[in-house]
């Protein structure tokens, strides 16, 4: 169908929300996304609401951050109602849920934010400019972003995990009495799937006395792939294909910043030798179940698959851009590093005496302090803020879906 020649799109929502009205819903809500990796983390909370006939859920992208490349199709994939920015701010929300920052203050409506990663656990990079450094702020809880001209701008903050709700405070207080701990639905979903790992790795062609290596890269140039960009064609040599196979998923900011194209153009070698890449939207959560070692760095996949109970390696940690006392410190204390000058097939096979039940179950307890209880916690506060009733049936934590159909291969 094509758009409204003025761009502005229909739906039941601000003045004309009568016309061409079926069913009648009370609220109306709006969820923000702000690149693929925040529109993936809202495809886990927004089901929370979408299946009340009493609320109608609309979609648009945020246009604050630099990488929105492939944004706008991913929203449309998902069969949403997807509303342009101009016309977003210019309609009046009963809520609005975003998992970023950015240019909310423009939204009128109350807002809620969630994580769209494993929690803050990351320093911001530093901006290049001839000024002199500063202090870094923590991801997910800076304060310019948090506060905007004098006024917080979320009515809602959920965070994972009771600590970080601390972390908050000190870095910026104001916005402390509207945060509350809500555990994680990412880390929930993934835990409700690990019954299913052997559906997961049949899904993936895993064959029997073969291990599945997991290499996953975070976005930046402190990044796995960003200091080795050969990195995956490294890992599929280093590994006999009748002992190993490899998956890998990158970071969705890698694909929205070069290009679908161009990220496969530069892998072609690694996926004729058999390399399993994901795409950014999904499939690296029933990779992630069915691995038995993940090759990673600081980013949130490689966090998620060590509280999961995966072996990790860490083939790049840049000490510098991790806050300190956090989940992510805590996994680069005790992950082994991998040794690029030596051959990496004995270095995975070791990577599995380095972990233990309690290291994995330290690492999950430091993520979330809600386990399990992301979807009540989280659905209870958007109907609070919605000023509805919430439900009395229980939300259903979903298993992750299969890869089958979301895997790139060599043709």
């Amino acid at each position: 169908m094509n758009p409204p020649v003025d761009g502005w799109v229909p739906g039941p929502f601000g003045l004309d929300a009568l016309k061409g009205s079926t069913v009648q819903a009370l609220r109306t809500v709006l969820a923000v996304a702000h690149h693929v990796t925040a529109a993936t983390r809202l495809a886990d909370v927004m089901p929370l609401l979408e299946t009340d006939r009493r609320v109608a859920v609309a979609y648009t992208a945020a246009p604050a951050s630099a990488n929105t490349g492939g944004l706008d199709t991913h929203l449309r994939d998902l069969g949403g109602l997807v509303l342009p920015w101009r016309q977003a701010i210019s309609t009046k929300w009963d809520l609005v849920v975003a998992a970023g920052h950015g240019m909310l203050e423009k939204l009128h409506g109350p807002v809620m934010t969630v994580s769209h990663g494993a929690g803050p656990g990351k320093l911001h990079p530093r901006n290049v400019g001839s000024g002199p450094a500063a202090a870094r702020a923590i991801s997910d809880l800076i304060r310019e972003r948090l506060v905007v001209g004098g006024r917080v701008v979320p009515s809602s903050i959920v965070l994972a995990h009771d600590k970080h709700l601390e972390m908050l405070e000190r870095e910026c207080p104001e916005a402390r009495p509207v945060a509350f701990a809500g555990g994680d639905p990412c880390l929930d979903r993934l835990l409700a799937s690990l019954p299913y790992r052997e559906e997961y790795r049949r899904a993936l062609g895993v064959r029997p006395g073969r291990q599945l290596v997991f290499v996953s890269s975070t976005w930046n140039e402190d990044s796995l792939f960003g200091r080795h960009p050969d990195l995956l064609l490294r890992v599929a040599a280093g590994l006999p294909r009748d002992r190993y196979q490899v998956v890998a998923a990158l970071h969705p900011n890698v694909w929205s910043f070069y290009g679908k194209r161009q990220v496969l153009a530069w892998h072609a070698d690694c996926l004729r030798l058999g390399v399993r890449l994901f795409p950014p939207e999904e499939g690296w959560r029933a990779g992630l179940v069915a691995a038995d070692v993940l090759i990673g760095d600081h980013g949130s996949v490689t966090c998620y698959g060590a509280a999961i109970g995966v072996p990790v390696l860490l083939g790049a940690f840049p000490e510098d851009a991790v806050a300190p006392g956090t989940h992510v410190a805590r996994l680069g204390a005790l992950a082994p590093r991998v040794d690029w000058g030596r051959p990496l097939a004995p270095q995975v096979e070791d990577a599995v005496h380095a972990f233990t039940g309690r290291v994995h179950a330290a690492i999950r307890g430091d993520i979330t302090s809600r386990p399990g209880e992301a979807a009540r916690l989280i659905r209870g506060e958007m109907y609070r803020l919605l000023r509805l009733p919430d439900r009395d049936r229980l939300p259903d934590v979903e298993p992750v879906p299969l890869p089958a159909s979301h895997g790139l291969r060599a043709a």
